[in-house]
């Protein structure tokens, strides 16, 4: 056998591994599972160490003489201490500096994700667009308000914010379903084609 024959064979083992699930959990797709999660922290270590520790942690420390790389180096190496019993608190400093840091992009989630959504809502309504988004915008809104009984008149309005977020969900979620299609029909065209040459 070939090398590439090799490789296809163990290729498709572990693709049908992991479509054996669809039946039930069992051996084979364990197996892959954990020589999935395995392969990736493998690779993910050294990618890890020669991508970020060597040019933000060893060489600016060691070469450049920058000390001040010792600080963050020093913050981020507690998290380690998340697998002691006794010195895990240590891990939580980091954790609220990353944290802190998050809520700096809190203003900037805000104007991309409110304010933009805001103005575009406040648009001219001058075409059957910007219509629908007005009236999705407002509906929905009236539906997350809950000091009113969503009834009467005011229960239809609401109604009508649910179909717009049933229309938005529903979209989200095709896209999601065709782009794991696409994959599956990657996998199904490498079984049979590399694999058992059924198809060309």
């Amino acid at each position: 056998m070939t090398f590439e024959a090799i490789s296809n064979f163990i290729a498709a083992f572990f693709t049908l591994s992991i479509f054996s699930f669809l039946y039930k959990d069992n051996p084979f797709y364990k197996f892959a599972e954990a020589m999935f999660i395995g392969v990736s922290m493998g690779y993910a270590i050294p990618l890890v160490y020669n991508l970020t520790f060597i040019p933000f942690v060893y060489r600016p420390i060691f070469v450049e003489h920058n000390f001040w790389i010792l600080i963050p180096a020093l913050m981020g190496s507690l998290y380690i201490f998340r697998f002691s019993k006794n010195l895990g608190w240590l891990s939580r400093y980091p954790i609220v500096f990353g944290m802190a840091i998050v809520g700096m992009g809190v203003p900037m989630s805000m104007h991309a994700y409110v304010l933009v959504q805001v103005r575009t809502a406040m648009m001219p309504i001058d075409s059957i667009n910007t219509f629908l988004i007005f009236l999705g915008t407002v509906t929905i809104l009236l539906y997350f308000y809950f000091s009113k009984a969503h009834k009467g008149i005011y229960g239809k309005i609401t109604n009508i914010g649910i179909w717009f977020m049933m229309v938005g969900f529903g979209a989200s979620f095709g896209y999601t379903v065709m782009a794991r299609i696409s994959l599956l029909i990657g996998r199904i065209q490498f079984l049979m084609g590399d694999w058992l040459g059924l198809i060309k």
